[in-house]
């Protein structure tokens, strides 16, 4: 290894794994996107969501969002009954990524906003998470991205400063916490602009 970067960290959604809750609301909204998209935005669903990644339990956010909006409880309810249906399947060229920095020998990391109650569902799912050295899943945690405190928290585990470290994640508030910090970053938008990017840093 040529490289400076001494251990990789992935984000899990939108990196490796493709999540998207229309995957499972279009079912009830056929033919009606844009009703979707309003019931979306009127009950903050990412705001919502974001409350479990941090380690609300699920039903106690259901209860509580169906009393705030009980013209779409079921509708919450149904998120949380039929949670994997918005898992849309690995992304694969990210996932081949992974598999080849493995092979190179690079220690290898997961940091992601999870929820703690779903995400052994994704680890029963997708196999390649085994070749992660370890895992840090905001719902275990109650900590969340871009919180810098959960960054710290991985440099922990991983043993090593945040300038040998490469974070890839979707977001650019995740990116720019850990810019912060110190991490080298990808804002990952494909497997092939990661590829490149890995290629550079001489990494692959």
């Amino acid at each position: 290894m040529t490289s400076e970067i001494k251990a990789i960290v992935f984000d899990f959604g939108g990196v490796l794994i493709g999540w998207d809750p229309r995957n499972l609301y279009s079912r009830f909204f056929p033919g009606r996107p844009q009703a979707m998209e309003d019931f979306l935005k009127e009950i903050k669903f990412m705001e919502w969501n974001a409350q479990q990644d941090k380690g609300r339990p699920f039903a106690e956010a259901v209860a509580a969002h169906s009393r705030q909006f009980p013209h779409h409880a079921h509708l919450i309810n149904a998120y949380h009954e039929n949670w994997k249906e918005s898992l849309t399947g690995t992304i694969d060229g990210t996932v081949e990524l992974l598999r080849a920095l493995k092979k190179k020998g690079y220690p290898l990391y997961g940091l992601s906003n999870w929820s703690a109650e779903t995400f052994p569902i994704v680890r029963d799912e997708y196999e390649f998470i085994n070749l992660l050295d370890d895992i840090v899943i905001s719902g275990e945690v109650k900590l969340i991205k871009p919180e810098p405190e959960i960054f710290e928290l991985c440099l922990q585990k991983i043993g090593k400063p945040a300038s040998q470290c490469l974070l890839i994640d979707d977001s650019e508030a995740n990116i720019n916490a850990a810019q912060k910090i110190g991490f080298d970053t990808v804002h990952f938008e494909s497997p092939e602009q990661l590829k490149r990017e890995l290629q550079i840093r001489q990494i692959l």
